[in-house]
């Protein structure tokens, strides 16, 4: 029954109500923090167990009242409704009890590289970027460059924006993987549609406690700033390029002047890097399935096709078409793919709980 589910919320909801509220726990500041926001992920499930059981109430006691002379008619009309309510909400509950990916309240690492077709899929990189970036604003979020390598007739052959927002990697982990463009390229004569691709990683940003990097495990060079064709941008080696030993990962970032800000800005990057390798290591380890979000930057493997000419953006994991690519594109209205994505993720989840 799903009032037996609800009940361990509410009992761990008033546990942690009273231990908050003991004297004797003041002092523990770090603990106090982790009880309160405990409470805080628990406050819609234990409020929908409450308005559940006082529905399963109303619905009780106008049961007993159907064959009151006087309050039967208005006992029907209000169990009609209680049961409608109820209904509803037992669709709510069924996604609140959907095990919370520990990521999603995280800031983002978002990095899109060019892949198959050159300099267009450079100058898509660009384009999606700024769509994401759109997107960001209009969620509230803020952003900005963390590394960025041009490309050599615009855009970017790598970009990696950090976004900060509460959920920004809740809305925004369904985006990793290959997507493909088709469209005219500025210097096609012919007006021949041309098909690129471009990869995305979304990474979560991760706090240093947990993830530990020995610093004997970096290597680390410093090198001097480049631009547009390799001209220098600045007179002093301030690029910095952080590699991690043990895995081999590299890291370049010269998008600020400082060498210490880059050195920062590119093991922040790292740690993220190094967090998702772990994260699917975790995965595979309890045989749990994790599509890979950064093909070859090939053909294969795409989630999402951006077709231009036909003004169409689809996204194959849920066989989503919408006609309406430039708007999506111009105003960063992503939420109506991610929306579709969301609830097709929670679907699978309740299927596989058997709620």
């Amino acid at each position: 029954m799903l009032a037996d589910k609800l009940k361990p919320f509410i009992v761990r909801y008033d546990e942690i109500s009273a231990l908050l509220s003991d004297p004797s726990a003041a002092s523990d500041i770090d603990r106090m923090s982790k009880l309160a926001k405990e409470q805080r992920s628990l406050e819609a499930i234990k409020d929908a167990a409450l308005r559940y059981n006082q529905l399963l109430e109303q619905i009780e006691e106008n049961k007993s009242l159907l064959n009151d002379p006087e309050l039967g008619e208005l006992a029907k009309e209000e169990l009609k409704s209680a049961e409608s309510d109820i209904a509803t909400l037992e669709e709510e509950i069924k996604i609140l009890l959907i095990p919370k990916d520990p990521n999603d309240d995280k800031n983002i690492f978002l990095e899109l590289r060019a892949g198959t077709g050159g300099d267009e899929a450079a100058l898509f990189v660009g384009d999606l970027a700024g769509a994401y970036m759109r997107f960001a604003d209009l969620k509230g979020y803020k952003y900005e460059i963390m590394s960025a390598s041009e490309g050599s007739a615009g855009g970017y052959k790598e970009l990696i924006l950090l976004i900060k927002g509460a959920g920004a990697y809740s809305r925004l982990k369904f985006e990793g993987g290959t997507h493909r463009v088709q469209r005219v390229p500025e210097t096609e004569s012919q007006g021949r549609v041309h098909t690129s691709a471009i990869t995305v990683a979304i990474m979560p940003e991760v706090e240093d406690s947990e993830i530990e990097i020995k610093e004997s495990d970096l290597k680390i060079d410093v090198m001097r700033s480049s631009g547009h064709g390799g001209q220098s941008v600045n007179t002093t080696d301030s690029a910095v390029r952080v590699t991690h030993i043990p895995t081999g990962l590299v890291v370049v970032n010269q998008d600020g002047k400082s060498q210490h800000k880059n050195k920062d800005a590119a093991i922040k990057v790292l740690k993220a890097r190094l967090f998702e390798m772990q994260e699917r290591e975790r995965a595979e380890k309890e045989r749990e399935q994790r599509a890979e979000q950064v093909g070859t930057g090939d053909r294969s493997g795409r989630i999402r096709t951006y077709n231009y000419p036909q003004n169409r953006i689809s996204d194959h994991r849920i066989n989503l078409t919408l006609y309406r690519l430039d708007a999506i594109m111009a105003g960063g209205l992503f939420d109506e793919i991610i929306d579709p994505l969301i609830a097709a993720a929670q679907a699978q989840a309740i299927e596989k709980a058997g709620l």
